[in-house]
């Protein structure tokens, strides 16, 4: 039987990442709410109101006087709704991965009771909600769905790092398997969300509206950095031309950069393996992520050129690689393409120092076997590449980069942080 009312509603979210735990927050301030994850080591840090992921403050914790953490799976018995925001990448294959999504299945179907909702977050392909996750927790639990238990898909659009748009002032797309479950979900993120919310006809739509959200940002990034490319060969400054084409009113405002992160680099292939699960190749798509996948070594490439413009040796070139994480202000390093430049020009020369402030050097050591520097040495490098503009470096200014540089350096301004005259290569 379907719940209805809100008061009381005992929620269950799994996975506190940078999804998971601003949502947890929210619903935290109005219903018994139990924020799950395996991690012993980030319930720890939760129970003591830190957030290496930066996107709750110490007071917010405070405030959500409902909320309580676990890594114990038994605590999961008796909620009214599971809400899951686990990680979805994809393989090395570039194919969707569910393997975190069916294991939080499976844990769900182990502890879920007559009457209660499941909801997913985490982006899928259309029709994943209803063909893969749900027939595992009627496998696990013995029960039915739409008879026994209910299920919806309300999709995250949680943007890292991003102060300004939180989970509760973004519109909330949400979805159910039936008319009812669609509106008493809909009513309970209602509940939290200040931006409002939309109902999705079904389950498949609002999974539909999620990835077509990141492959539209990332066709039209696609289509910038082949610009950059061609204007480059040009000799033509591709910001210069953006900013002028950008007085039209309706020209839209991407820019050319490195596409990764959780969602953008990601969210497309999930579309496209279900295209050709169901008989059609998406040239379109494919070509944009080809085009942003290449963009690592075509940053090293057009580097190495201009070193050599310089007369620099370039197997004896040092160089200094500003920025890791896959954002500005973020200390998210998942799928970060910063990796790729340094990959790329390890091929070259093995004197790569690799600076950022914002991200943990555990992690990246431990995700990428990069050792970070502390604090570049002034005056020491041939080349600096501004890979990502952390608050840090825009405030450093042109004068305090520039000296980390030996003299006749080069500066590889990715992010158009500096103006014009003040750097040697721009994107």
């Amino acid at each position: 039987m379907v719940m209805e009312k809100l008061e009381g509603t005992k929620i269950a979210i799994i996975g506190l990442g940078y999804v998971g735990l601003p949502l947890a927050i929210e619903f935290g301030k109005k219903y018994p709410t139990l924020g799950f994850d395996i991690s012993e080591k980030r319930i720890a840090q939760l129970n003591d109101h830190v957030d290496e992921t930066l996107e709750v403050e110490s007071e917010d914790f405070k405030l959500a006087n409902q909320l309580a953490f676990s890594c114990d799976e038994q605590d999961l018995k008796g909620a009214d709704v599971y809400i899951v925001t686990v990680p979805t990448p994809i393989s090395a294959d570039k194919r969707p991965d569910l393997t975190a999504l069916k294991k939080a299945s499976e844990m769900i179907g182990r502890h879920i009771a007559k009457g209660a909702s499941v909801v997913y977050e985490s982006t899928v392909y259309p029709g994943a909600t209803e063909e893969d996750c749900i027939p595992v927790v009627e496998q696990v639990s013995g029960l039915k769905a739409n008879q026994d238990f209910y299920y919806g898909y309300s999709p995250e659009r949680i943007n890292p790092g991003d102060k300004e748009r939180r989970v509760t002032t973004i519109m909330k797309v949400t979805s159910g398997s039936t008319p009812e479950i669609g509106r008493f979900l809909d009513s309970l993120y209602g509940s939290i969300i200040e931006a409002g919310t939309h109902l999705a006809s079904s389950v498949k739509v609002a999974e539909a509206a999620k990835v077509i959200e990141n492959t539209q940002r990332d066709i039209n990034i696609g289509l910038v950095n082949e610009l950059a490319v061609i204007f480059n060969k040009m000799g033509i400054d591709t910001e210069e031309v953006l900013e002028a084409a950008g007085t039209k009113w309706n020209f839209l405002p991407f820019r050319p950069g490195l596409v990764g992160g959780h969602c953008i680099g990601v969210d497309p292939y999930y579309l496209t393996y279900k295209s050709e699960q169901v008989g059609h190749r998406p040239e379109i798509i494919l070509a944009g992520r080809r085009l942003n996948d290449q963009m690592g070594a075509y940053v090293a490439s057009n580097l190495i050129k201009g070193l050599i413009k310089k007369g620099i040796q370039v197997n004896n070139a040092k160089v200094l690689v500003m920025g890791l994480s896959f954002k500005e202000n973020c200390p998210d390093i998942r799928n970060t393409k910063v990796v790729d430049i340094i990959d790329e020009l390890l091929e070259y020369t093995p004197n790569v120092d690799v600076y950022d402030p914002q991200v943990s050097a555990e992690e990246v050591k431990h995700e990428y076997g990069l050792e970070l520097l502390s604090e570049p040495e002034v005056g020491s490098y041939d080349a600096v590449i501004l890979a990502v503009a952390h608050r840090e470096f825009v405030e450093q200014g042109a004068d305090k980069i520039r000296d980390l540089c030996q003299a006749g350096g080069v500066i590889y301004d990715l992010k158009y942080v500096l103006d014009k005259d003040q750097s040697d290569l721009r994107l």
